[in-house]
């Protein structure tokens, strides 16, 4: 298999064997719990090759090798961005909106929520959408932490900016509501009002990091479509640190396709990948 990788490699600016795919491997999931597949040696090897151009390396050996002999360097951040995928849109899942709107209807104080995977912004910026028009006003009682891994996505999240054609399934009054249309050199780019993004904090955060910065508790978890590239002992551990954090009541919303029924029972599935924490875990102070 190395011989082949490195055959495969000869028509490449940089040489990639089976042994360096396995070190990124092993490296990700250390750094990120990120469990990559092995088909994916092409999608390592393209993104990758970006970072041993911008440090001006000639190897993936010794790229690696650097990144090993010195944990604090700041290429790790870059290295782990390089290998975050960020597939994200307005909306994702709707059915989970009505769901979030009805829930925060009926809560009686200030409402936290936490969206652990914020990718460009489109999520937390949905759930603020959904919120102010649950309460009808642009300043609900609301505060939204959105955090992610990939510190370059938490700048695009920040600035709240998109091309328009981002917007194309969503409604006009949404659109008329929520968004700021650019003008002149800014035509075809649209801005999310000043109100939603005052919602939101966005911050670095590694799920796998021992500490967290933030603090709950919840009222509600948004963790969707991220726990798929975690293997199921560190699913598991994700879920043990969330369950501290919610409030009793809380919800955790989940992506489409996964299931934390196999993996815990410290939640409870109410709806179509809505969980909530079940008896037990209730009743834990």
């Amino acid at each position: 298999m190395v011989a082949a990788a490195k055959e495969s490699s000869s028509t490449k600016e940089f040489v990639f064997t089976a042994r360096d795919f396995e070190l990124v491997r092993e490296m990700i999931y250390h750094r990120a719990g990120i469990s990559l597949s092995e088909n994916k040696q092409d999608m390592v090897y393209s993104r990758l090759a970006r970072r041993l151009r911008a440090v001006g390396m000639d190897s993936f050996a010794k790229y690696l090798n650097a990144l090993e002999q010195d944990r604090q360097s700041a290429e790790w951040e870059a290295f782990t961005n390089a290998l975050t995928t960020n597939l994200t849109s307005f909306f994702r899942e709707a059915h989970h909106f009505p769901i979030l709107a009805n829930f925060v209807k009926n809560r009686a104080q200030e409402i936290n929520i936490w969206c652990s995977a914020s990718s460009t912004g489109e999520e937390p910026y949905s759930i603020a959408m959904t919120v102010c028009e649950a309460f009808d006003t642009l300043t609900p009682p609301v505060k939204i932490i959105a955090t992610d891994i990939d510190t370059n996505v938490l700048e695009v999240a920040a600035k709240g900016v998109y091309a328009l054609d981002r917007l194309e399934k969503m409604s006009a009054e949404r659109v008329r509501r929520f968004f700021l249309k650019g003008k002149g050199s800014n035509e075809g780019s649209v801005r999310v009002r000043k109100e939603l993004r005052d919602m939101i904090t966005f911050e670095q955060l590694n799920l796998l990091s021992p500490h967290w910065s933030i603090k709950g508790p919840f009222d509600v978890i948004f963790c969707r479509n991220v726990m798929i590239y975690f293997d199921k002992p560190t699913q598991a551990k994700i879920l043990s640190r969330f369950a501290p954090l919610m409030k009793h009541d809380g919800l955790l919303f989940a992506g489409h396709s996964e299931n934390f029924l196999n993996i815990t029972d410290t939640f409870s599935l109410l709806s179509k990948t809505v969980y909530a924490l079940n008896q037990s875990a209730r009743s834990k102070p």
